[in-house]
């Protein structure tokens, strides 16, 4: 089970049904299993998924793989390729022995001065490499903090920039268009950085839409923003600290480091609710997709879906995918998904049940996400817990911590946005 307190929340059979359905989408986004599925080797070919690649003309083959996915990508490809792997990075966030491939680890959300050395070592070998060299690149969420190569300034200045966009609710593309203009190693600089190697990248997408430029700020992606759009989200947010006359940098242009590394978006949030829909039909539920490009707030987003639901009939599943912001008024804890299952508690009623959780198994904190239902609302009476004052707080963590309705998954590897489910009796 990937959900670890399962058994300790599933207090009834909707509880229950809701646990089982949010764990049938985290199983179908399992790294390892998702390349096992759709990446092998055959009679000197690489397929990903009905592509076939030939690898007879390259002399080395290496691996390249960053993000939150990065550990159980490089070991699944490792598996796969076995002796005939040169070499090459995991690039992730926890410290782990892979065979044959140099681990790295960097700090997130927010980079750091390790970081950029990290990213640094990676973008040198890469200019090292001759057309006789093959990458597979493994591009994830988590990316974009992990590859910090900043010019002209410090990691701690792209650090203070970023919290204040994360702050004042700016989305991720928005956010990701100032980080390619920032780093010698997103916005398509590590395909450039690869030329004239060739290569296959393996996406990942956390990104609303699945907008692949955008995933980890798109490293291996021909960049479509320019220095002009960072510009306007700099001034949109009212950024004017940290980032010099002239600092913006623009991404590579030129085709010609493209037609060498083909993009391949491998695993997205459809997966998960596909999965989660057909899981739901299976316990007896209508099941339906509302929304893969879920944006806005997320208390907006909490009320909005309680009021969808309360218009459903009975056996109903509303399933959702994408990616809230949370507008930080408050000093408290909590991320994005335990905001909006606080929010939803104000109007969840009997025999509903709505579901929140960050796919990475990180929301903002230890929790990956929270239940909202009937039995958390009178919990948090009975503890006298007014969630309109921790919404006031942003201190959706806390009040959750109390309610004893957090979702612990740890970091589950995989990382696809948020998923939410809600559910009707």
């Amino acid at each position: 089970m990937k959900i670890s307190n399962f058994n300790e929340l599933a207090e009834n059979d909707l509880r229950k049904a809701g646990l089982l359905i949010a764990e049938a989408g985290l199983q179908a986004i399992d790294t390892k299993e998702a390349i096992k599925q759709a990446v092998f080797l055959r009679e000197g070919d690489l397929v990903v998924k009905d592509l076939k690649i030939p690898l007879s003309g390259f002399s080395r083959i290496f691996v390249v793989s960053v993000g939150k996915c990065a550990l159980d990508a490089a070991f699944a490809l490792k598996d796969i390729f076995g002796d005939r792997l040169n070499g090459g990075f995991a690039y992730g966030i926890k410290p782990e022995e892979i065979p044959g491939i140099e681990v790295l680890v960097g700090d997130h959300p927010f980079p750091s001065d390790k970081n950029a050395v990290n990213s640094e070592k990676i973008r040198l070998f890469l200019e090292g490499l001759g057309e006789n060299d093959f990458v597979v690149f493994v591009v994830s969420g988590g990316g974009s903090a992990l590859l910090s190569d900043p010019r002209d300034f410090d990691a701690e200045k792209e650090k203070e920039i970023m919290k204040k966009l994360f702050r004042e609710g700016a989305d991720i593309k928005e956010i990701n268009t100032i980080r390619k203009h920032i780093s010698f190693v997103r916005g398509g600089n590590l395909a450039k950085a690869a030329y004239p190697a060739k290569g296959v990248s393996l996406i990942f997408s956390d990104v609303p839409g699945d907008a692949i430029e955008f995933v980890a700020s798109g490293p291996t992606v021909k960049d479509t923003t320019t220095v002009a759009d960072a510009e306007e989200v700099l001034r949109k947010y009212n950024i004017k600290d940290g980032i010099e006359e002239g600092g913006l940098m623009e991404t590579p242009k030129d085709d010609k480091y493209f037609v060498n590394v083909l993009n391949i978006l491998l695993v997205s949030n459809n997966v998960a609710l596909e999965a989660m829909a057909k899981r739901a039909g299976e316990l007896g539920f209508r099941s339906e997709i509302m929304n893969d490009v879920m944006d806005g707030e997320a208390i907006e987003a909490g009320k909005k879906i309680c009021e969808t639901l309360r218009e459903e009939p009975s056996k109903t599943a509303l399933l959702y995918g994408g990616e809230t912001v949370v507008v930080v008024k408050g000093d408290g804890k909590g991320g994005r998904n335990q905001e909006l299952a606080l929010s939803a508690l104000r109007f969840i009623e009997e025999g509903e049940l709505i579901l929140t959780l960050a796919s990475d198994g990180r929301d903002n904190t230890e929790a990956a996400g929270a239940i909202c239902d009937i039995i958390s609302k009178t919990r948090a009476a009975e503890k006298g817990l007014d969630p309109e004052e921790y919404l006031e707080r942003n201190d959706s963590f806390s009040f959750f911590e109390r309610t004893r309705d957090q979702i612990i998954t740890g970091p589950t590897g995989s990382n696809v946005a948020d998923l939410v489910i809600a559910i009707k009796q």
